[in-house]
């Protein structure tokens, strides 16, 4: 479909490869790294997390568990706490899962073709692709954000990035545009190349390798292109949190259902399907149901945020100090101590960082 100018589809990849020998300066702690362990760890902490923020997380990971066994071996409340942060928790529930299988039922070696490391809990087409060029060099070509900006722009396609036929026609073009001898060369220097020079905003189409012969700009399309389907609408949810204190200790409890923050932890929610009156709310029956008639009410937080991709949060923190202990039973007691090595989203944690 996208094949008709062979001269162009030569010019791409040669063009480059030039540039990522000869101009490109991006750092990153796991570039040219061949060790699959350190690639998966750093493609899964990627998934949905901008460069800048996830070096540190991956340097801390590596510091901490330098093996897949070592991370097979750690404490699931301990790896979440590394996590922390970084959001999408299902990626680090996936990442246990995947390194415990290895470890144990693969004796520790990482799988070697595109098809098994497929198999991994977590690992889409893009991860597969990255680990199986980047640590074995295989002819697999990556598609991601900065990959398909490339050549929707190049190509001039405006076909949607993230529709059904679009996601299929940029995978075979990648994949036709793929150079066999040098697939790991290729890929880092195109998404590089996407990430330095063909910006999301703001690309340097004037100095850029590629101007003379990229489409998009010849036909000044480049701020037009990629092109997106509509937005998913967001969704409003209104979470309370009553934090509760007996005897200094305070109740918390695991998120466990296939829901935002999964396997974090969290006070005594509350959650409403509109804003509430936060003042009146912890006068009503409802609140006294929850922490009993003799709770003394210590404080009340400003309206607190987060967005998340497709759901904006907002809401109340209420400080309790309870006479009697809960009759519920959904809950822990947890000392200030241990509340300390949970993890909590990041929510709760900028409500917990306003009080110290």
């Amino acid at each position: 479909m996208y094949m008709k100018n062979m001269n162009n589809n030569q010019i791409l990849p040669k063009t480059i490869i030039k540039w990522h020998n000869y101009e490109n300066n991006r750092q990153m702690p796991w570039k040219e790294e061949r060790e699959p362990y350190k690639i998966w760890l750093s493609e899964i902490i990627l998934q949905q997390t901008r460069v800048n923020q996830g070096k540190q997380y991956y340097n801390n990971f590596i510091t901490k568990y330098p093996t897949i066994i070592t991370l097979a071996n750690a404490n699931d409340t301990e790896v979440f706490k590394m996590w922390e942060g970084l959001g999408y928790y299902n990626r680090c529930k996936n990442l246990l899962a995947s390194a415990r299988y290895i470890a144990y039922e693969l004796g520790g070696l990482f799988p070697t073709t595109y098809k098994s490391i497929f198999l991994l809990k977590g690992v889409g087409p893009y991860t597969a692709a990255a680990i199986a060029s980047f640590a074995y060099n295989l002819p697999h070509a990556v598609v991601d954000g900065n990959v398909t900006r490339v050549l929707a722009r190049y190509f001039n396609i405006t076909t949607a990035i993230d529709s059904t036929e679009g996601k299929k026609s940029f995978a075979l073009l990648a994949q036709q545009l793929l150079p066999i001898k040098t697939p790991a060369i290729y890929n880092q220097a195109i998404m590089d190349f996407g990430s330095t020079v063909c910006k999301p905003k703001l690309p340097l189409c004037p100095t850029c390798v590629l101007n003379k012969s990229c489409q998009a700009y010849k036909l000044h399309m480049v701020n037009v292109l990629p092109v997106k389907q509509k937005k998913i609408p967001v969704k409003n949810r209104y979470i309370n949190y009553i934090i509760a204190t007996y005897k200094n200790k305070f109740y918390v409890q695991q998120r466990l259902d296939k829901d935002i923050w999964q396997n974090l932890w969290q006070f005594i929610i509350v959650e409403n399907v509109e804003e509430i009156n936060i003042n009146t709310y912890s006068k009503t029956t409802a609140f006294k149901k929850i922490v009993g008639n003799n709770a003394k009410v210590k404080s009340i937080s400003k309206l607190y945020h987060q967005k998340l991709t497709h759901q904006y949060i907002q809401g109340y923190f209420i400080q309790v100090a309870l006479s009697t202990a809960l009759a519920s039973s959904n809950y822990n007691l947890v000392s200030k101590k241990e509340l300390q090595l949970l993890a909590f989203p990041r929510y709760i944690n900028s409500y917990l960082a306003s009080l110290t």
